[in-house]
């Protein structure tokens, strides 16, 4: 028996899972891969974006701050302080939520439900592959399995019951698996994905000085020295060609038939906290709309990245100072996705509400991050917001069980509101905000 059970220990569920164990509350948090952070570790979607100076539920990103700082795994670049090492973000956030005393199924993946006549979910069935890979049997004191943990090659079932349960899947797996209503996007409603990748060997410094020669717009291409350490960053998307110093190389390389037109399409790298030698690149982008739920299409989808990333890498050795001894270190675990299933909540946010800066009484983020759509066309997708806007938590609550929350990018949301709250602090702001929502529930 728990307080409450987080499914899905990414962005968003790290962040709740900690806050409801740190308020006393018994948490469970269950992840089907075998580390915490998902986009932010495995997905290598760093760094984050700013968000504006918001007070709003911002504990666990400051302890993030600290715990990353003190193994020097972390700066401020630019104002901004969520410059992490994705690989070592893995590690500190293992760390946080043990100490907190968080319990963690890794491996782990939620198979079913019993709910109530009254539209509450009152427990669910937790389910992995052998017992040699899981923690499940310490909570075998606790609650009742159906399976002999002695039949190693058996899959195991674990019923836990719950008083509250949070999804943080990022698609909303488990809303669809208990039949909730989503919300549907209009025609032509959709976001690109992308596939990031990092290269290690690159002469930092050189690369910095090369980058300055081809262009001194340092709002595009900004470079600082940080601990006596040079990191800078550099964006392109094909809409914006004219305004981008390094353009005249991409056109040079799609003549050669180095790149195609396609691997143009978006391009964008930073440099990493605490490693001398890394490139984190955001991209390639597919320049097409996928059905991310097609595993052919995915498929598919997963052999051009992958080939763009051996074209881009090929590109940066060949046209970029700084390159000459680089190589690709690491590909993201998966298909970096921007809009995927929307709970329909309680409240669903708009657009309207967004821009007009519409307060709550309940709110569980403030942001400035605007509207933010990857189209297939060659119109720009960013909308500015110049005013802070906030989030109220009853669109992080299920329509369909009064005790089903969510939180992260399958939030209750119309198209646009959602494109400029997904991303990853505003996440972390979800889970913590809902999970001190919850702790007021509980305790009073």
């Amino acid at each position: 028996m728990f307080d409450v059970v987080v499914i899905g220990g990414g962005t968003a569920g790290v962040a709740a899972a900690y806050t409801l164990s740190v308020n006393g509350l018994k948490t469970l948090l269950i992840e089907k891969k075998d580390y915490l952070g998902g986009e932010m570790t495995g997905g290598l979607v760093v760094p984050m974006m700013n968000t504006g100076a918001s007070l709003i539920n911002q504990d666990f990103f400051n302890l993030m701050v600290a715990e990353m700082s003190k193994i020097g795994a972390q700066i401020e670049f630019q104002g901004n302080k969520g410059w992490f090492n994705p690989h070592a973000l893995k590690v500190v956030l293992n760390d946080i939520l043990e100490k907190a005393g968080v319990k963690i199924m890794y491996n782990t993946t939620v198979s079913g439900f019993v709910a109530s006549n009254d539209r509450k979910i009152l427990s669910i069935t937790a389910s992995g592959q052998n017992s040699n890979k899981y923690r499940l049997s310490e909570y075998n004191n606790m609650i009742h399995s159906d399976n002999n943990l002695a039949e190693k090659s058996k899959i195991l079932l674990e019923h836990i019951e719950t008083i509250y349960v949070i999804d943080a899947t990022g698609n909303c797996d488990f809303g669809k698996l208990c039949n909730c209503n989503f919300l549907e996007n209009k025609s032509g409603e959709n976001q690109l994905v992308s596939l990031r990748f990092c290269m290690r060997g690159v002469d930092i410094h050189k690369f910095g000085e090369f980058l300055r020669e081809y262009d001194s717009d340092t709002d595009v291409t900004p470079i600082e020295i940080i601990n006596g350490k040079m990191h800078l960053s550099t964006a392109f998307t094909w809409d914006k060609q004219d305004k981008w110093g390094l353009f005249p190389l991409f056109q040079k390389a799609v003549t050669a038939g180095d790149l195609t037109v396609e691997d143009c399409n978006y391009f964008q790298l930073f440099t990493v906290a605490g490693v001398d030698d890394e490139i984190a690149f955001n991209c390639p982008r597919y320049p097409e709309i996928i059905d991310i739920y097609d595993d052919k299409v995915v498929s598919d989808t997963y052999k051009w990245l992958n080939d763009s990333i051996i074209r881009i890498a090929g590109f940066c050795k060949k046209y970029f100072k700084g390159f000459e001894n680089a190589y690709i270190s690491q590909v993201a675990d998966g298909i970096g996705i921007r809009c995927s299933r929307r709970i329909k909540g309680k409240y669903v946010y708009t657009e309207e509400d967004l821009k007009g800066s519409k307060t709550f009484d309940n709110p569980v983020l403030e942001s400035n991050y605007p509207i933010d759509v990857h189209k297939t066309g060659k119109d720009s997708g960013v909308e500015m917001v110049y005013k802070s806007y906030q989030l109220p938590v009853e669109s992080l609550m299920s329509a369909d069980f009064d005790n089903l929350f969510v939180a992260g990018r399958c939030l209750s949301a119309d198209f646009k509101a959602q494109s400029a709250l997904r991303v990853q602090k505003s996440c972390l702001s979800m889970g913590e905000g809902v999970a001190k929502y919850i702790v007021k529930q509980i305790k009073g």
